[in-house]
This record gives structure tokens, C-alpha cells and sequence, in this order.
């Protein structure tokens, strides 16, 4: 679901106030031993998004029990997996505000590629840690982890906040459920990074990704008799070639967005399947589709379009053939909602000073970070590694990203957690 990063030109140049991982001596610092035995346990686990994590969880759960995190997970519908909530509560036991820092915990699967050792059992060579979500991304929550654990006995002004789903990989599906509990529970911290790769550089707007499919219910006869059936396939032709003048009509009117590689939402049909033999009227037709969409387009508004024009145009010919009994059924298969940019926001300000980014980024690709804003949660995304690096073969991070990574989050940790006296304001920004 993701694309390299394409920033919109811009300087950037680190500010007075910044921790210097955009040069000098941070470059070369090596992470802490915490952070690769936490990158190195993660990876250990086989969290490939058909299986279950919840041995992963229950692990990590486990361990920060003892330094005195607090939690709250939330279960998919099969109680195969879960989402993690850790939070390292305030000196006075807040657990609102604060620094949250999240990543999701499943990976893609390695069938089929040939990778030199196992996916796994990760390993340290050339000064990069290798194994399957190294750089996408239990390199970044292996480091947010480590940050928090040495937090634990530090005089917290606010709460550090570590948000581990499920499924983002398959459509962002864990996410929500963490999400909306946490608000449900009172629990809004003042800024989020979602730690996706990107060279630790800010990205702080991207697309929606919402994936649909639609399948149309004809009636089967044989092919000398065509009249006398529906041909779920010419139906479901004709709803296809509709979606496909809407995404002409965004390349050609808009709404645009600059910064973006692609500057406007896009549309298009990835799958369809139907039919079963050439000389059988074919009953059934199935498509799915994909929408990008701009953080001002709204995904629901292009969504309802597709289904008021299978619903007055398509289905009443259909069932007028049929007697009543064709169908045209929508399903929403995955919906993470854009990240519409924050650039006014102190906390957006506070990263960009401690990172010295100051480059404006849009990328096309769909990330959690989505669902934390629209929450009301000020929120970026920025990680460690390559995203040339994710779901390939030999997956890895540079030791030297996970050093920026972690330098970042401490420094942003101080600033929230420890110093804070009050919720995050301009006066922790740097102008």
C-alpha cells in the first residue's frame, strides 16, 4: 500500500533547538542495547497478518508490567489478535496527555522470496539489523519501547503513551478499535507519531486508502438463450466504466493538491472475477477497487456516488429482466482515512524543532496516523529505515536510523513527559 516519499521542495535545515539528526555527531551514534534486544525480540515473533500476535503482546505486556505501565487492549472479532495500549502514567497517575507513539506489530508474509537467512531470526551485518519488519516497522516500536522503559523511573510531568495494533497491513483494521477506546476511556494524548519509514524525516499529510468491492447478482442461462438471462458481467462492466469517468473527472477538475505525486484522488478497479463458462450467461460478477482520495475529498461522498448510480441506473434493468430477483451488493473492505496536514499545531512545530525538518511531505500511500487525527489527536508520521526496505527480501534498518530514531523520541519525551508542566503549548515550540 505504500510508495516512496516524495517531499515537495523545500529547505530543511535544523533548527537551534533540534536534536541534529539531520547531520553531525548523531549520525554516527550506535542505538542503545535496549533498543536492538527489543527490534531483535519483536522480529523473533511471526506476526505475518494472517497469523495471530497475540504471543507478541502478551510478551511485551508482560515486561513492562513490572516498571509499572498500565493497560488496555482490545480484541478483533476472533480474539486471534489484539491491540496494545501502554502507557506509562504521570507522576500524579494522569494518563491523559502526554507523547503517544505507535506502530503497527504485523508484517507481510516472505513466501516466495529468497531470502539469505531466516526471516525470523534476526541478524546484524554491515551495520543493519536484518529480518522480516525490521524497517516496516518493529524497528521503530522496538526503539519506542526501549525510549519508554527508560522513562519508567524518571519524574513524569505527563504520560508516555505506546500504541501497538493489528492488521495494518491488511487495511488498517486494528487501529480504530485501540483508537476509540482510548477516547471512550479518557485517554487523549497530546501529540502521536505514528513511526512508518521514513528516513526519519516528517510526513505530515497523506492520502486515504479505501479498498471496496461490489458484486453483482445476475441470472444464469445457457448462452442460446442470452435474452433471457442477466449478465452479471455486462452490469457490473457498466458500474466500472462509471467509476472510471469519476476518476477521470478528478484528474481533469480536481480538487488538487500540491506536494503530492500524484496531485489529485484517484480511483481504479485492481480485480474482478465472474462467469463460468463462455457458453453460460454469467450469474455473478465480483470487482474490488481501490480510492485514494485527498485529505478534502471525502472517501464516503465518492463511495456514496458509486452506490447511487449502481442503485438508479444499473439495478432497475437489471430486476425489470429478472422479476425482482437481481442484486448489486457494496462492501468497504478497508477505510484508513486521510492525514490532513497540521502545520499550525504546536505539537507538529515541537517535532519539526527537535527533528529540523522543515520540509512540507505528502505522500500517496495510507498509514494509521489518519485515525489518531480525525480523533482530534495531533499527529505525524515519522520513523526509522527505507520504505524501499519494506516487504522485500533481507528486510533491513540501518543501526544508524535506529539511532536517529531513538535520539528523536527521547528528545521528544523529554520535552512532553518529563519537563512538561502543563498539555504541550507554543512556548515548548521553537519558531
Amino acid at each position: 500500500m505504500r510508495e516512496t516519499v516524495k517531499a515537495a521542495e523545500a529547505p530543511s535545515e535544523p533548527s537551534g533547538n533540534s536534536v541534529n539528526v539531520q547531520g553531525g555527531k548523531r549520525d554516527s551514534c550506535k542505538p542503545s542495547e535496549t533498543a536492538v534486544a527489543w527490534i531483535k525480540r519483536l522480529v523473533a515473533f511471526d506476526t505475518t497478518s494472517h497469523k495471530s500476535n497475540l504471543d507478541l503482546i502478551e510478551d511485551v505486556k508482560a515486561t513492562l508490567a513490572l516498571l509499572g505501565f498500565v493497560f488496555r487492549i482490545t480484541y478483533d472479532t476472533t480474539g486471534r489478535k489484539a491491540n496494545l495500549l501502554a502507557t506509562l502514567p504521570s507522576g500524579d497517575g494522569r494518563l491523559t496527555g502526554g507523547l503517544c507513539l505507535s506502530g503497527h506489530v504485523d508484517a507481510v508474509p516472505v513466501d516466495g522470496q529468497p531470502w539469505s537467512s531466516s526471516p525470523f531470526l534476526p541478524v546484524i551485518h554491515d551495520s543493519r539489523i536484518y529480518g522480516r519488519g525490521t524497517c516496516d516497522m518493529k524497528g521503530f516500536v522496538g526503539t519506542a519501547i526501549a525510549v519508554a522503559v527508560a522513562h519508567h523511573d524518571k519524574p513524569r510531568q505527563a504520560p508516555l503513551h505506546l500504541a501497538l495494533s493489528y492488521d495494518e497491513e491488511v487495511g488498517c483494521l486494528g487501529a480504530p478499535a485501540m483508537v476509540q477506546d482510548m477516547i471512550a476511556s479518557g485517554i487523549v494524548p497530546d501529540g502521536c507519531v505514528v513511526g512508518e519509514p521514513t528516513m526519519m524525516k516528517v510526513v505530515s499529510a497523506h492520502k486515504g486508502a479505501n479498498v471496496g468491492r461490489c458484486r453483482v447478482e445476475g441470472l444464469a442461462r445457457h448462452s442460446s438463450l442470452a435474452p433471457q438471462g442477466i449478465n452479471a458481467i455486462e452490469f457490473a462492466s457498466r458500474i466500472i466504466v462509471h467509476m472510471q469517468s469519476m476518476a477521470d473527472e478528478f484528474a481533469r477538475s480536481g480538487p488538487f493538491s500540491d506536494g503530492f505525486d500524484v496531485p489529485f484522488t484517484t480511483l481504479q478497479v485492481g480485480q474482478i472475477e465472474g462467469g463460468i463458462a463462455v457458453n453460460t450467461v454469467p450469474a455473478s460478477c465480483t470487482f474490488t477497487f481501490e480510492l485514494r482520495n485527498l485529505p478534502s475529498t471525502s472517501a464516503d461522498a465518492v463511495f456514496d456516488r458509486i452506490r447511487e448510480y449502481a442503485r438508479t441506473e444499473v439495478l432497475p434493468p437489471m430486476r425489470h429482466r429478472a422479476d425482482g430477483a437481481a442484486d448489486i451488493v457494496f462492501e468497504r473492505l478497508a477505510a484508513a482515512p486521510a492525514l490532513e496536514p497540521q502545520e499550525d499545531s504546536a505539537f507538529t512545530r515541537l517535532v519539526r524543532a527537535v527533528t529540523g525538518d522543515t520540509a512540507i511531505r505528502k505522500v500517496a500511500y495510507g498509514t494509521e496516523a489518519g485515525i489518531f487525527s480525525q480523533a482530534g489527536i495531533p499527529t505525524v508520521v515519522c520513523g526509522p529505515g527505507d520504505i524501499a526496505q519494506a516487504h522485500t527480501a533481507d528486510e533491513y534498518v540501518e543501526l544508524s536510523q535506529i539511532a536517529r530514531c531513538e535520539a528523536v523520541l527521547s528528545e521528544l519525551a523529554k520535552r512532553m513527559c518529563v519537563r512538561a508542566s502543563e498539555p504541550l503549548s507554543s512556548k515548548e515550540t521553537a519558531s
